[in-house]
């Protein structure tokens, strides 16, 4: 075996007609997240299914007399919302030193609820409905109608770099000067350079449309996610673990409600078939911050709007 075979074995490297595809920005920020997750996180998941067919038709009715066109994707948000008053320590960032044994929750003030949404490429990427804890249904469905539309109109790239400069600003202050180096080099030069260093002195265009600003798309205290808006395809999947975002303690996520034949008495005591509105619910939270009682507040206020939907009129 001649030597360069002998090293490129060794090294697992590529052969002839592999292909070799290098992270883009969005790739390199949520690797950075999911791998600090996976590091740093103690992640306990459950899966369960409800019976949502009140809520579904209450939703139903409810967006017929509404004066502004309203998602069942925000009614399932402020439920998240109102469960989160409940179980303020899930509205947290969590920092824990492995060499010290040291932590410390941070519960936050505000409710900002980092929503991943689907790119027109194809690709995911997570934006902030910002300080939700206050809001009304009607403005809570304007400020992700808002956020919706100006992520079509935004340059990604440019947001996720303003906030990279910040990230390394933070790893500089805490003395890690060599993980925040390696970061910008990378970025720049060599290949895997995802821009130009030119493009840092570009100014920016000025927008007549809505876009999103840094604060938009940074760190939420909590992460709500649909997987069935974000694939058409993916309705009937349930899905067993979804990792939390890094410093984030607590995930909520939902499916697409469909139908389902079920067997009851009716008035008659015969056995009838029937209908049923399901959806599918996932939550993972950090097992660091306690156990299931800690959870228990937020599934009970949100089971109450299942078993009350006349709530969300209040709302």
């Amino acid at each position: 075996m001649k030597p360069k075979q002998y090293f490129r074995l060794a090294l697992n490297s590529p052969v002839e007609g592999d292909e070799t595809e290098y992270f883009n920005l969005k790739k390199r920020c949520a690797g950075y997240i999911f791998t600090k997750t996976q590091n740093d996180m103690v992640g306990a998941s459950c899966f369960y299914e409800v019976d949502v067919t009140n809520l579904w038709n209450e939703f139903q009715q409810y967006k017929k007399e509404a004066d502004f066109n309203l998602s069942f994707n925000v009614i399932m948000m402020k439920a998240l919302i109102e469960g989160l008053k409940a179980a303020p320590r899930l509205n947290a960032h969590l920092e824990f030193n492995k060499r010290s044994t040291t932590g410390k929750l941070i519960i936050k003030k505000h409710i900002d609820i980092s929503m991943p949404v689907k790119l027109e490429n194809g690709e995911t990427f997570t934006i902030k409905v910002r300080e939700t804890e206050n809001k009304n249904l009607k403005s809570l469905q304007a400020q992700v109608d808002f956020l919706l539309r100006a992520v079509k109109n935004s340059d990604i790239d440019r947001l996720l770099l303003n906030n990279l400069s910040y990230r390394m600003t933070g790893f500089v202050l805490k003395g890690k000067i060599l993980t925040s180096f390696m970061q910008f080099f990378t970025g720049f030069f060599g290949k895997n350079k995802v821009m130009n260093i030119s493009d840092l002195f570009k100014k920016k265009k000025l927008q007549k449309k809505a876009t999103l600003v840094p604060q938009d798309v940074n760190e939420g205290t909590v992460c709500f996610t649909n997987w069935g808006m974000l694939n058409s395809e993916f309705t009937t999947a349930n899905i067993g673990y979804a990792p939390l975002l890094y410093p984030q303690v607590f995930l909520y996520g939902i499916g697409t409600v469909s139908d389902r034949e079920y067997a009851f008495r009716n008035e008659k005591g015969e056995v009838d078939i029937g209908i049923k509105k399901i959806m599918p619910v996932h939550f993972t939270f950090d097992h660091r911050i306690g156990a299931l009682d800690d959870v228990m507040p937020l599934i009970k206020k949100i089971d109450e709007v299942f078993e009350n939907p006349q709530i969300i009129r209040e709302w």
